[in-house]
């Protein structure tokens, strides 16, 4: 089968990227290192188990940490459901095709999913270059907590979009046959939705983790430990949203919209709190550099 081997094919390749990545990593990279300071007398030390270490940075995170766990698990509770079905979007609504029909609408469907992927290729290639330019535009719009909530509302409008483009093709179809596809337009603004979303997913990779790095500096977790608990306001929004997202769906009748609807929720509560309660980092935080360190 072409895709099963296609989808083989991505997956060698992705090993492939991830051994040169991390041979060329041990390689270069000098890392120093880390040996135990030599405890004088009979004095013992204790290690704290990792399940621990976790309960204890909670205990002693403050207030901006807490907040920054709000906004970013509702920032992945908007991200997370079209991360997931952004290409099946794009072969049943957009398309009107359909993966357990005939031929003609999984062939139908495989054009939308075809499609789905050309738009990932666009929105890449926005979040790259706006990537690098995360810092520059951090300082012209005030800071990065604004920033974060400028794009937000963006992620929630296009997500609300995927609503008004499933609605114009559905239209579409009604006119011109149901294996007809969708309109050029319609098309167009699908694939400019994917590159529009490529601007807040650079910054959900990347000024999430610079936060936790200048708020871990006023509480005693430490920043390793804190991106640590960033992770969990990430890795449980995703885990809720694939255990629900399709029953949820199935509640409304099927389909991508009532989860991409929830989603643009999401993003727009966490905009509002993102301008809002998010307090701004003190004046002598570093700048946005620590965004290096982020998902990407």
């Amino acid at each position: 089968d072409i895709y099963c081997a296609n989808l083989k094919s991505c997956f060698f390749l992705s090993i492939t990227l991830l051994i040169i990545v991390t041979v060329s990593s041990l390689w270069y990279v000098k890392d120093k290192q880390w040996s135990p300071a030599v405890n004088s007398g009979d004095e013992k030390t204790s290690s704290v188990p990792f399940f621990g270490e976790i309960l204890g940075a909670f205990k002693v995170m403050q207030r901006p940490m807490w907040m920054l766990l709000i906004v970013t698990a509702l920032n992945w509770i908007a991200w997370f459901p079209f991360l997931l079905f952004d290409t099946d979007w794009m072969g049943r609504e957009v398309y009107g095709g359909d993966s357990g029909g005939d031929d003609r609408m999984v062939k139908l469907y495989n054009k939308g999913v075809h499609a789905g992927a050309l738009g990932l290729m666009l929105q890449s290639i926005v979040l790259l270059f706006m990537s690098l330019g995360v810092e520059w535009i951090g300082r012209k719009v005030g800071g990065a907590k604004r920033l974060w909530g400028i794009v937000n509302f963006i992620l929630a409008i296009g997500l609300a979009m995927t609503v008004l483009i499933s609605k114009q093709a559905e239209e579409h179809r009604k006119t011109a046959g149901e294996f007809a596809g969708p309109s050029s337009g319609v098309r167009a603004g699908a694939l400019s939705l994917f590159a529009v979303l490529g601007i807040p997913l650079a910054i959900t990779f990347s000024i999430p983790f610079a936060l936790a790095s200048i708020f871990s500096n006023s509480s005693g977790a430490g920043q390793g430990l804190s991106i640590g608990v960033l992770n969990l306001a990430i890795v449980i929004p995703q885990m809720i949203v694939s255990l629900g997202g399709g029953s949820f769906d199935a509640l409304f009748g099927g389909g991508n919209l009532p989860v991409f609807v929830v989603g643009a929720i999401a993003a727009a509560i966490s905009g509002v709190l993102a301008l809002t309660v998010l307090p701004s980092p003190p004046p002598d935080a570093p700048a946005l550099k620590s965004g290096a360190m982020g998902f990407h």
